[in-house]
Order: structure tokens, then sequence, then C-alpha cells
């Protein structure tokens, strides 16, 4: 057998590690990935605390790989960090759904429990999934869109009393809380949740 050629040794020996293991590829900078972990950070880790059933470490270890991700494709991010919380949700939504299906499809314990006397505790995970990501599409509204639905549909108050919190004529209200739906249902169904609305 033939020894490799030096050609190719010539070309990575300059390569940092790095560099040799793969190609050249565009990462997000240092400063915009700071902007992300300031503007979003919290917001995730909460949000994934609440998905973990407040597991820390699983939580800390999802954000952290979010934001690989986020690193990794700069292209999603774009110029403009404020805007990328949704796609950050949804990046670190599938990554959380890779982890519960991971712990699922291992061996679980063998136990004395006969089935039915085993705990059927509602799994909150998509609950909690579908609420971030509802409130990620609302923050893609405009204000006054954003405060009627909260009004309304959120904290279930009657028009009357929406408009009088709001500080607006019923009749705007209605109007507002019209125009808001249409506008909420088509920020769905471009985040792909329509069947959610």
């Amino acid at each position: 057998m033939k020894a490799p050629t030096n050609s190719r040794k010539k070309s990575t020996e300059s390569a940092t590690p790095a560099e040799a293991r793969r190609p050249e590829q565009a990462t997000l900078d240092e400063d915009t990935l700071a902007e992300l972990i300031r503007l979003h950070g919290t917001y995730l880790r909460d949000a994934l605390t609440k998905i973990t059933m407040g597991d820390r470490a699983r939580a800390e270890d999802i954000l952290q790989e979010t934001l690989v991700r986020a690193w990794q494709h700069p292209e999603a991010v774009g110029g403009s960090p404020e805007q990328a919380r949704p796609w950050l949700f949804t990046v670190a939504r599938r990554i959380a759904i890779d982890h519960f299906r991971k712990q699922a499809a291992r061996p679980q314990a063998a136990t004395d429990e006969i089935p039915e006397q085993c705990r059927n505790e509602a799994d909150p995970f998509d609950e909690v999934l579908l609420a971030c990501d509802m409130q990620a599409a609302l923050a893609e509204l405009q204000p006054q869109q954003r405060e009627i639905l909260t009004e309304l549909h959120m904290k279930g108050r009657s028009v009357a009393q929406a408009a009088e919190a709001l500080g607006i004529p019923p009749g705007t209200a209605k109007s507002r809380n019209f125009y808001a739906v249409r506008a909420f249902r088509a920020v769905l169904e471009v985040h792909g949740m329509a069947d959610a609305a």
C-alpha cells in the first residue's frame, strides 16, 4: 500500500485543528451571539425549565445547544437579534423534543406496580410549548392588537370590560378584536400553527 502524498498534509499543516476538521463555514459573530443571549437567554431558560419540569440542568443543556445552532446558522438570525426569538424557540422546542424522545427510548426500570396503579399525570410539555409559541406569535402583532387579544381572550374579559381597561369605546374594542384575530391567524399560519388558533 502506498503512503499518502504530502500535498494534502501541507495544505492542512498551516490550518488550526478546527479548520482542518471542517471546511470554512460562516458563523455568528461574538457580538451578535452575546446580544441574542442578553435579549432572549433568560426568557428561553425560564421556558425550558418549565418544559423540562424543573430540571435546570437539562434546560441549560437545551439552551446551550440552541445557542450553538444559532452560532452555526447566522443566516437564520440575520442582522436582527431582536427578531430571532421565534426561530430560537422553534429550535429549542425541537431539541427538547429530541431529548424527551431519547429518554423515552431508553429501557425503563422494572417495577412491581401494576400499570393501573401507576399515576397517570398529564404531561404539560405540549401545553407549555404551545403557550411559548403563542407568546412568540403575539409578540409579532402591533401593540394595540396584542392588548385587545390579551384582554378579551387571555384574561376572559367582556368587550365592555376590555374597553374600559384599555380606555377605548366598546365599538373600537370590537373592531380591534376583529382585525387582531385576523392578523393573529395570519401569523400562526406563517409559523405553521394554524391548527392552534
